[in-house]
C-alpha cells in the first residue's frame, strides 16, 4: 500500500538519493589513507595506582576516580609517596578510559630512562566512567569541578620536594579537552595551577551534535571566557587534530580560535606534525606512537634545568611547540641556536660552479666543504635549493660572509631547513641574503652508510606553476593539467580558486623517468598557508599517484595567500598534474559539515507532511498516504526562501534589533556563516535529503505497524474495530498519571519512549482491527456491521461516534505521519537515556534531566493522540488553525534547530499538541 502510493518518477528521485547519501556517507568513513599509526606497546606491565581523596569529594563524586600510571620498578617505587617529578594530569573524553594514558606515560618513562632519569614524569589520569558526556551535557560542568579537586590534590603529593611543582600539564582527549578549558570559569580556580595544555581531537569550536542546551551553554560559556579574557590567559595550548580519518570530531571544529590577545595558542592536524605525517582516528590518536613520540620529545625540550619542571616562559613553550609540532629543522630544540658556527678542521674545500649539483656519499673518509659562489649566480638566479637524504640533527649548510673561496666561520642556515619523511630540505630566497658571498654544503666523514646530497639554482617563476582547479559543478567530466618539462627538483604548483570547505579534488601526478636505475623518491606535499593542515604524499616513481584535496578550514576573507602542492622530484623524470572536481568528495564534505542537521530536515518534511495532512482532512473530510502527502507538501521551495528571507533582513539594523527585542535566538545561518560553513546549494541539498530520509523512515515505520499487527493476530484472538469512540478512556488518566511519575522520579526520556510504545501499541492493534475487518468482509461482503446504521438521537451531539472501516483506515493514514514525527522526537530524546542507563548504579533520577519539560506536555498529548480517530476532530474548529501552524513550524526547525537539535523536538510537539486539542474545540 505505500509503494503504490508514491508514482515511479518519485521513488526514482528517491533512490537516486539515496545513492548520492550512500557516496557522501562512503567518502567519510572510508574515503581515507589506511591507518598507518604503529601501536604504541608497553615494555612492562601497566599499574594504575588509586590516589586517594579526601571523604567528602569521594562522596561528592561517587563515580570519578584519580589513579597514578606506572610500569614496573617506577610503579613499585612510586607506590610510597611523595612524588618527585613533573605532574601530568590525563583527561579522557566521551566514553573515554582512563587507561588511555598508558601510550603517552609508557613512552615518557621509557624516554627518562634513556637519561637515567635526570627528569622524569608522573602521569595522572582522572576516571570519569566513561560517562557520555558528547549526548548529555549536564555533567560537564561536575566534571570540570572535580579535575580541579584533582589538580590540587596532585600538587599536595609534591609538597616538601626541593624542586615542588606549582603546576601541572594537562592532556585532554577529545571532550577532555574541553572540561580543562572549562577549568578557568570555576570562580575559586587559579589558572597559574596550568602550565601547559594539549588537546588531541577537542571540538573546541562547536559540539559534534548539540543533543542538549547544557551542552551548548556549557560551550557558550568557555568560548565566550576565552574571547572576552584572552589577554589574561597565561598558559601556552596545543591542539591536534586528526585529519580525515577522524569521522567523529571533524578536524576544523578543533582549531582555537586566533586572538590577537592570546598568541600562545597553536592548532595542527596530525598529518602535519613532523615526525609523524598520518592522520588518525578519533581513539588512535592518544596512542599513535609517532604522535606520542613527538608529543613527549616536545615535554622533555620544555623542561627548565634550574626548576627541573615546565618552564615559565611563554616564548619557550611556543617556541618548543611550533620546532616539534610545525617546522621542523632536522636538530635537535635549542632555546638559543648558535647563528655563526666555526668550518675548521682538517676538511676539504671542493668549489661547486655549476648551477645543478649532486653528490653521492658512501664510506667518505674526509670531510668536505662544497662551496657555491653567489656572485654570478645571483645575476640569473633568485633562489636557491638544497636537499640532503641523511636525516642526522647535525648543521649540514652554511653560509659565508665577505668570502674568496672558504670561510672560518660560516652562518649556519641548517635551522632553516625543513624535514620531510626522506630528506630534509632548504630554499633560500638569495635576495633575502645580500650579505653572502657563498653557499658551504657539508658532507661529514661516515662509513658503512651511503646519502645523496643535491643543490640547484633557479628562477621562481620557472619553478612556480599556475594550475587553476575545475568548477564545482564540472562533477569530474572536465580536468586540467600541467606539464613539468624542467629536470628541477623542485616545484610550486599553485592551485588557483582553491578556498573552500565544499571544494573537493583529485589530484593525479603521473612521473616518467628515464636513466633511473635505483629507486627513487619524489614527495608531495598539499600545503594550506592560512591553517596547519598539510598532508604528504610519498610516491615510489616512475608511478602514477592520486592525491585527494579539501580542507578542514575555509579561507578567510582576508587572506589572500594561494594552496599549494610542494614537489619535491627527482631531475631524471618529468612530472604531470592532472586535477578535476570529484563529485563524491563533494558529498562527503556535505555530510562532514552538515551531516549532524539532517534530523533537524527530516523533520521539517515531516512537519510539513503532517500539516497537509490536517489540511486535507479539514477540506476534502479524508486522509492521503503518507508516501502521498509527502510528496505533494515537503517541498524546498516552502522553508528555504523564508530563511534565506530572514537572513537578508538581519543584516539590517532596524530589523535585527526588532529580533533582539522580540528575544529571538540567532539564525543557525548566521551561526554557520560565522564558522564559513555555508555552502552553495546546501540547504537544498540537506532538505532534499531530509525528505527522502522522511521517506524511507515512514516505509519502515508503516512495515512495522504491518508486520507487529500480523503477529498480534496470529498470537490473539482476531480484535474488532472501536465501536463507540471514547477520547478519555478508563485507563488513559491512571497510565498517564504513571507516565509523568516515571519522568519525575527518573529520566524524562524513558517516560518519553515509555509512552511512545503506548502510542505505538494502540496503532498496532487499530491495524490488527482494521485487517480483520477487511478479511471478514471478503469472506461474507452481505455482512454489514450495525455501526453503519446507528439508532437515532433526539440530541445529534449526544450520538456516540463509529467507527468505519473506511474511517479506520483514513485514521491510521493520519496516526503514520504522527507515527513518523513522533519517531523523530523520541530519537532526538534518547542520548540523555542512553547515558542514564548508563549510569543507573550511581544516579536513579537524572539530573539536570534535559527531556523532562518536554515528557510532561508530551505524554498527555500522546496518550490522546493514541485514542483519537479522524472521525472524531474533522469537525473541530481547530483543525485548520492546526493545519497552517505546520508550516512556519517546518521553516523554525530549520531556522533555529540545524545547529541547535535540542530545539527540534520543542518545535515538533506544538502541532501534536493542536491535534490532541482538536478533540475537544
Amino acid at each position: 500500500m505505500f509503494l503504490r502510493s508514491v508514482s515511479l518518477g518519485n521513488l526514482a528521485f528517491y533512490v537516486f538519493m539515496v545513492f548520492l547519501a550512500t557516496l557522501g556517507l562512503w567518502d567519510v568513513f572510508f574515503g581515507f589513507e589506511e591507518n598507518k599509526c604503529s601501536m604504541s606497546y608497553m615494555f612492562e606491565y601497566p599499574e594504575y595506582q588509586k590516589i586517594e581523596l579526601p571523604d567528602k569529594l569521594t562522596k561528592r563524586y561517587p563515580a570519578y576516580e584519580l589513579y597514578l600510571y606506572g610500569e614496573g620498578f617506577y610503579a613499585e617505587e612510586h607506590k610510597v609517596l611523595p612524588l618527585t617529578g613533573i605532574p601530568v594530569l590525563f583527561l579522557p573524553g566521551n566514553a573515554g578510559s582512563y587507561k588511555q594514558v598508558r601510550s603517552v606515560g609508557s613512552i615518557a618513562l621509557r624516554k627518562a630512562e634513556d637519561i637515567d632519569f635526570k627528569y622524569h614524569f608522573d602521569f595522572f589520569s582522572v576516571n570519569f566512567n566513561e560517562e557520555l558526556v558528547a549526548l548529555y551535557g549536564g555533567t560537564l560542568q561536575k566534571q570540570t569541578k572535580f579535575v580541579h579537586e584533582c589538580i590540587k590534590a596532585i600538587l599536595k603529593l609534591y609538597k616538601g620536594q626541593e624542586f615542588a611543582p606549582k603546576s601541572v600539564v594537562i592532556i585532554g582527549h577529545s571532550m577532555g579537552g574541553l572540561v580543562a578549558r572549562a577549568l578557568l570559569t570555576l570562580k575559586n580556580f587559579k589558572q597559574e595551577l596550568i602550565n601547559l595544555l594539549v588537546t588531541q581531537a577537542t571540538p573546541h569550536v562547536a559540539p559534534v551534535m548539540p543533543l542538549d542546551r547544557f551542552i551548548t551553554d556549557f560551550y557558550m560559556a568557555v568560548n565566550n571566557y576565552w574571547i572576552l579574557n584572552a589577554r589574561h590567559i597565561n598558559f601556552t595550548t596545543l591542539s591536534v587534530a586528526g585529519g580525515f580519518r577522524d569521522y567523529q570530531v571533524r578536524s576544523g571544529l578543533t582549531f582555537l580560535p586566533k586572538l590577537s590577545h592570546h598568541p600562545s595558542a597553536l592548532s595542527v592536524v596530525s598529518s602535519a606534525v613532523p615526525k609523524t605525517w598520518v592522520s588518525t582516528d578519533h581513539l588512535s590518536i592518544v596512542w599513535c606512537k609517532q604522535l606520542q613520540l613527538t608529543t613527549v620529545r616536545a615535554f622533555f625540550d620544555l623542561i627548565d634545568a634550574d626548576t627541573k619542571q615546565i618552564t615559565q616562559n611563554p616564548k619557550k613553550k611556543l617556541s618548543v611547540l611550533n620546532h616539534h609540532f610545525i617546522r621542523h629543522p632536522a636538530k635537535h630544540f635549542e632555546e638559543n641556536p648558535a647563528i655563526i658556527s666555526d668550518l675548521t678542521g682538517t676538511s676539504m674545500w671542493v668549489p661547486v660552479k655549476v648551477s645543478r649539483w649532486t653528490y653521492v656519499a658512501y664510506n667518505e673518509s674526509d670531510k668536505i666543504y662544497f662551496t657555491f659562489p653567489l656572485a654570478n649566480h645571483r645575476k640569473i638566479y633568485t633562489h636557491a635549493y638544497c636537499q640532503s637524504t641523511m636525516l642526522d640533527t647535525n648543521s649540514w649548510i652554511f653560509g659565508c660572509i665577505n668570502s674568496t673561496s672558504m670561510c672560518r666561520q660560516g652562518v649556519d642556515l641548517s635551522w632553516k631547513a625543513e624535514l620531510l619523511p626522506t630528506i630534509k630540505s632548504l630554499t633560500l630566497r638569495l635576495q633575502d641574503y645580500p650579505s653572502l658571498s657563498h653557499l658551504v654544503v657539508y658532507v661529514p666523514s661516515v662509513r658503512g652508510s651511503k646519502f645523496v646530497v643535491d643543490c640547484e639554482f633557479f628562477k621562481k617563476e620557472t619553478r612556480s606553476i599556475q594550475l587553476p582547479v575545475t568548477h564545482l559543478f564540472s562533477f569530474g567530466l572536465s580536468s586540467r593539467k600541467v606539464l613539468l618539462n624542467t629536470s628541477g627538483l623542485y616545484y610550486d604548483i599553485e592551485l588557483l580558486n582553491f578556498g573552500q570547505i565544499y571544494q573537493a579534488f583529485k589530484l593525479n601526478v603521473v612521473s616518467k623517468c628515464s636513466g633511473a636505475k635505483e629507486e627513487i623518491t619524489s614527495i608531495y606535499k598539499l600545503h594550506i598557508p592560512w591553517s596547519y593542515e598539510d598532508s604528504l604524499t610519498i610516491a615510489q616513481v616512475p608511478s602514477s599517484t592520486e592525491i585527494s584535496v579539501k580542507l578542514h578550514i575555509a579561507q578567510p576573507e582576508s587572506d589572500s595567500h594561494v594552496a599549494l602542492l610542494k614537489m619535491y622530484t627527482s631531475s631524471d623524470c618529468q612530472y604531470e598534474v592532472t586535477v578535476k572536481t570529484s563529485f563524491s568528495q563533494i558529498l562527503g564534505q556535505v555530510v562532514r559539515f552538515h551531516g549532524g542537521a539532517l534530523p533537524a530536515y527530516v523533520t521539517s518534511s515531516v512537519l510539513l507532511a503532517y500539516g497537509g495532512q490536517l489540511s486535507s482532512l479539514f477540506s476534502t473530510g479524508y486522509c492521503l498516504e503518507y508516501a502521498a502527502i509527502l510528496d505533494k507538501e515537503a517541498k524546498p521551495y516552502k522553508v528555504d526562501p523564508f530563511v534565506i528571507m530572514i537572513k537578508f533582513l538581519l543584516g539590517y539594523k532596524w530589523f535585527k534589533e526588532l529580533w533582539d527585542l522580540l528575544l529571538l535566538p540567532e539564525l543557525d545561518a548566521i551561526v554557520l556563516t560565522s564558522q564559513s560553513m555555508c555552502f552553495p546549494l546546501v540547504s537544498l541539498i540537506l532538505f532534499l535529503f531530509g525528505t527522502c530520509t522522511a521517506y524511507w523512515s515512514g516505509l519502515l515505520s508503516c512495515a512495522s505497524v504491518r508486520l507487529l499487527s500480523s503477529l498480534w493476530l496470529a498470537l490473539k484472538r482476531p480484535s474488532e474495530l472501536p465501536k463507540d469512540v471514547k477520547i478519555l478512556s478508563l485507563d488513559l488518566p491512571f497510565l498517564t498519571v504513571a507516565l509523568l511519575v516515571v519522568s519525575w522520579t527518573t529520566c524524562g526520556a524513558l517516560a518519553i519512549l515509555l509512552s511512545y510504545f503506548c502510542y505505538l501499541f494502540k496503532i498496532v492493534h487499530l491495524q490488527a482491527s482494521l485487517t480483520n475487518f477487511k478479511s471478514s468482509q471478503a469472506v461474507n461482503p452481505k455482512l454489514a456491521r450495525s455501526e453503519k446504521k446507528p439508532g437515532h438521537y433526539k440530541d445529534p451531539a449526544a450520538r456516540p461516534l463509529w467507527l468505519s472501516g473506511a474511517e479506520a483506515e483514513d485514521s491510521l493514514r493520519m496516526h503514520s505521519v504522527v507515527l513518523n514525527l513522533l519517531g523523530w522526537v523520541v530519537l532526538l530524546s534518547m542520548p540523555s537515556l542512553v547515558y542514564w542507563l548508563k549510569n543507573l548504579r550511581y544516579y536513579f533520577k537524572l539530573h539536570p534531566d534535559p527531556c523532562k519539560p518536554l515528557a510532561f506536555i508530551l505524554i498527555p498529548t500522546m496518550a490522546v493522540l493514541g485514542n483519537t480517530y479522524t472521525v472524531s476532530i474533522k469537525s473541530s474548529k481547530l483543525l485548520k488553525t492546526a493545519s497552517r501552524f505546520a508550516l512556519p513550524l517546518a521553516v523554525a526547525v530549520v531556522a533555529f534547530g540545524s545547529a541547535h537539535l535540542y530545539r527540534v523536538p520543542g518545535f515538533a510537539f506544538i502541532p501534536l499538541l493542536l491535534h490532541a486539542l482538536c478533540n475537544w474545540m
